[in-house]
């Protein structure tokens, strides 16, 4: 594999692609779309350009990766940010023209189901942003978080080191984007218990690899873009899953398979992201949804326990479906010190 390296980064004034390499949501929900592309430009100061598939759902696998080429192709566009997730991005990915790719790095931010073309732009050598998409981030009702926005600002115009810090307040439960009032006001929070740590003894420091435990589970099972385990030695591992709720026993499930594939004990320190715990098919109250990520933390503990028994973990992270929403450089160089407390990523 070629080694990583970070694309050049956009400038307030630049123009970047908004792409929908998975569902085509925008064309169906336009309110927390339009408002996220209100805030790239005035926000942000960027230009957005859409592609053919951007708002269209039902594109092809094939009509998606012609607006990804198009877009790394194209000179006038400094960086690629994805609408929203979705859950067939994995049929893109046998259409992605590598050589394409790799001859014309961009900056690309998203995650869930963009997962996948993190993971395939990772094997490509090219630094990827695990986080930030138009609808969600940016799209958020009332304003974006303030800690969101300064992690995105810094993934979007920096390479720089930036600490990753525990967010005092989190949030889970959403609002119809079909409604307009909806956008009225910021999503409720609540008080944000503190980052667990495991194995806390070290510092371990190294390019991280990871995701959405699911996708991760689909690019597995279709072994698809996964490396020998050996390719993944000394690695940061990041994990997180989404608004479908897998249970506690799905998690460790695929943990175990991470681990009987000679994977999880690879990786010397894993950041797991704060589990979203409430959805509109499973709206668990405030005390279910604290069980919901105690059960989740315990399963990932177990795995860990059971294939890595070395691994240092950072528990309940604030990265992925989770709000406030950390940037992680996917990739990138992570820094986790167990002993001082600290985890520092390099944009």
């Amino acid at each position: 594999m070629t080694a990583s390296r970070s694309p050049s980064k956009p400038r307030p004034g630049d123009r970047v692609a908004v792409l929908s390499p998975s569902s085509g949501l925008p064309g169906i929900l336009p309110l927390p779309y339009e408002l996220g592309l209100r805030r790239l430009r005035d926000d942000f100061g960027l230009e957005p350009v859409e592609y053919p598939a951007t708002r269209r759902m039902g594109a092809t696998a094939r009509e998606r990766a012609a607006d990804i080429h198009a877009a790394f192709a194209d000179p006038t566009i400094k960086a690629v940010i994805s609408s929203i997730g979705g859950d067939d991005q994995i049929t893109v990915l046998p259409h992605l023209d590598r050589e394409l790719l790799r001859a014309h790095p961009k900056p690309f931010f998203g995650y869930s189901d963009n997962t996948n073309l993190l993971v395939f732009l990772d094997n490509l050598g090219i630094v990827g942003y695990h986080g930030g998409s138009v609808m969600v981030e940016f799209g958020r009702p009332g304003a974006m978080h303030p800690r969101t926005a300064d992690s995105l600002r810094a993934a979007l115009f920096t390479h720089d080191a930036y600490e990753l810090a525990p967010a005092k307040e989190t949030g889970s439960v959403n609002s119809p984007w079909e409604d307009p009032h909806t956008f009225d006001d910021e999503p409720g929070m609540l008080p944000a218990d503190d980052w667990t740590w495991h194995n806390a003894g070290r510092v371990v420091q190294g390019a991280s690899w990871g995701g959405n435990l699911e996708i991760l589970s689909w690019l597995l099972m279709a072994d698809r873009e996964i490396r020998p385990a050996a390719a993944y030695e000394g690695r940061v591992l990041f994990l997180e899953t989404s608004e479908d709720m897998p249970r506690a026993d799905e998690v460790y499930w695929i943990l175990r398979s991470m681990g009987e594939r000679g994977m999880l004990h690879r990786f010397p320190a894993l950041l797991m992201g704060r589990a979203k715990n409430w959805s509109f098919d499973q709206p668990l109250e405030a005390g279910e949804g604290e069980r919901y990520r105690e059960r989740q933390r315990e399963a990932v503990l177990r795995a860990l326990h059971e294939y890595a028994p070395e691994t240092m973990a950072v528990l309940d992270v604030d990265l992925g479906h989770t709000d406030p929403q950390l940037v992680i450089p996917y990739g990138g160089q992570v820094r986790v010190d167990g002993v001082a407390r600290r985890v520092v990523v390099t944009y």
